[in-house]
């Protein structure tokens, strides 16, 4: 199949016009460093691959050198027939540096090129139009002008896409290529075509005077992130109500035409107790979703990374750690990848190290479980902020700063310091609405990603443990398979004030942290414990356990790395069995300590 390759550079729109093109649903988002890997859909007979953002074909940074790399060996492929070049056009000079650059290497390697001019949109809220067709004359090449956002052109721009993508390249001498050159090239068209910087950059100077404020702006970033983790409990928590009413409905349907037996106590122990009772915790993470997509496409991340860079800093990281750090809370493992946009090869390895320390979606329903257990729904600080949220919040906080401490001494630690290394630069995206379709696509996708991986892994972790539990059969829960494992383990558990069924549960939670809901509502549904799902908090609750214990409980998830998907994707990306590992343990006894010393001394 001939391929168009689409490129541009970062925050330009062009992951977004790809999804117009393919119909794919890419996550898109407003600030730098987004796209780290190739995505290809179908546009007629074509093959389109949105390739990774880059700057300048003289690379500063690993990702941009990997990005062009992919660019040449594209081209020089047979299969390669046109390539699209997005430029951002309320930032014409910069985006033509990069074109200029990209439409010597198309020549060279005898394919055809198109531009076009993204979010024409932006412009005419700025009253000004481009002459398309001046532009394209004095380039050589078609140029569109479109917004891939309000779908602004984008039929005109399909039409002509698929003219231009079958005909013959024409024999046109290479331009010159000298990065002088360019720069002065593009100063004088983004002169000649662009609407003044100061029109443009007005009402975003305008909100930067008051977000990048020393003062103002950290009081801000604090107020916006203590209001997400507030939200996530307060918002979600209608929609957490109808999904466990919806379970509890099916769970009783379904149980009362069964006869009384196996296969009844399997349905009602093991499949609506085990996997049932992690679903009612999908609408924290979809919440959670939304409220990071609104920052991301509203502008704002990139100004979080600008403002956490000099904290940052002191601690061995970069301003473009944030990034990674905030994907950590929705899942380690794209966090992980997203690292690869640091320049410094050290700095992107203590990032790496500490994302796991992020509470990831999958740590929600551990957090909602254990917080609704031991902390009174009812109670109020300063009689505004739910107590419950706010132990969220705290939650969050210390994960933060565990992995802030640990980067310190990761840092201290570290005999190869580059004395080399590239300053900080962050490209300032203009500040947007949302784009509302792209944004709830990944809600919903984030729901139905967390169900499809987590799902499979409790149902099966269910079933082996309720036919641990439920036989021999004549045997009560103690007394059972699982009873006996249990207990076997039950002493390294014991001084946390935790008995053998939490024993059971954070051990089988290596495999997904959230199964350890599972397993307790699999184990609780087995002991004949009330078997209404939302009840799984009132029988922990009712089992006695203090205060202490349960704050102690809450630690240990917030440092262990109890997921094996993470601990496979730090070895992918370090390459480095031993560290990996090293890391594992390391997390795990300090988690043990944290949970150990909660439970005597709170």
């Amino acid at each position: 199949m001939q391929r168009i390759i689409l490129v541009g550079k970062p925050n330009c729109g062009k992951s977004l016009l790809f999804n117009q093109l393919t119909g794919l649903r890419q996550k898109v988002a407003n600030f730098p460093g987004v796209t780290v890997e190739l995505r290809s859909g179908q546009f007629g007979q074509f093959e389109v691959v949105d390739f990774p953002g880059t700057y300048s074909l003289n690379t500063l940074s690993r990702d941009e050198e990997i990005a062009v790399e992919k660019i040449n060996d594209a081209l020089a492929h047979a299969d390669t027939h046109m390539l699209v070049c997005v430029l951002d056009a309320t930032r014409l000079e910069r985006s033509l540096v990069f074109a200029l650059q990209v439409l010597s290497l198309a020549r060279k390697h005898h394919k055809n090129i198109m531009f076009v001019l993204n979010m024409a949109d932006e412009l005419q809220r700025f009253g000004h139009t481009i002459d398309v067709d001046k532009l394209s004359q004095q380039l050589g090449v078609p140029v569109c002008a479109l917004s891939a956002k309000t779908l602004q052109g984008v039929d005109a721009f399909k039409n002509k896409l698929l003219a231009s993508a079958t005909e013959e390249v024409e024999a046109l001498p290479e331009p010159q290529v000298d990065i002088d050159d360019v720069v002065t090239t593009s100063r004088q068209l983004a002169k000649e075509h662009a609407p003044a910087a100061s029109i443009v950059l007005k009402n975003q100077n305008r909100i930067d005077s008051f977000l990048l404020n020393n003062v103002l702006g950290s009081v801000a970033f604090f107020v916006i992130m203590f209001l997400l983790f507030q939200s996530i409990f307060n918002w979600a928590e209608p929609l957490m109500d109808g999904v466990e009413a919806i379970i509890e409905g099916l769970a009783g349907a379904v149980t009362s035409v069964l006869p009384d037996g196996i296969v009844n106590d399997f349905v009602s122990d093991a499949l609506f107790g085990g996997v049932g009772s992690f679903l009612v915790f999908v609408p924290q993470i979809m919440v959670l979703t939304f409220i990071i997509g609104l920052l991301e496409d509203s502008g704002y991340l990139a100004r979080a990374a600008l403002i956490c860079h000099k904290p940052l800093s002191y601690f061995g990281l970069s301003g473009r750690s944030f990034i990674p750090y905030l994907s950590g809370h929705a899942c380690a493992i794209p966090a992980i990848m997203a690292a690869r946009t640091i320049e410094s090869p050290r700095k992107r390895l203590i990032t790496m190290m500490t994302i796991p320390l992020m509470s990831c979606s999958a740590r929600l329903p551990v957090y909602a479980l254990l917080i609704a257990a031991f902390i009174p729904a009812d109670q109020y600080w300063l009689g505004v902020f739910n107590m419950q949220g706010l132990t969220f919040f705290a939650l969050y906080m210390f994960g933060i700063f565990t992995a802030l401490v640990v980067s310190a001494l990761l840092n201290k630690l570290s005999l190869n310091h580059d004395k080399t290394e590239m300053p900080f630069i962050l490209e300032l995206p203009t500040y947007r609405l949302p784009h509302w379709k792209p944004l709830m696509q990944r809600v919903i996708n984030s729901g139905w990603q967390f169900i499809k991986r987590a799902a499979p892994v409790i149902f099966m972790v269910s079933l082996v443990l309720w036919v641990l539990g439920y036989f021999p059969l004549d045997s009560n829960l103690e007394g059972s398979w699982l009873g006996q494992i249990g207990h076997v383990i039950a002493p390294v558990f014991e001084p946390l004030g935790l008995d053998w069924r939490y024993g059971v549960a954070i051990m089988m939670s290596f495999l997904a942290r959230e199964v350890f809901v599972g397993v307790l509502g699999t184990l609780y549904g087995i002991e004949g414990a009330d078997e209404n799902i939302a009840g799984l908090a009132d029988n922990i609750a009712a089992d006695g356990l203090t205060l202490g214990t349960g704050i102690g409980l809450l630690l240990f998830y917030v440092v262990a790395l109890q997921c094996v998907a993470t601990v496979a994707t730090l070895r992918a990306e370090t390459g480095n069995n031993k560290l990996v590992w090293s890391l594992y343990i390391m997390y795990g006894v300090l988690a043990y300590c944290l949970a150990l010393l909660a439970a005597n001394f709170i």
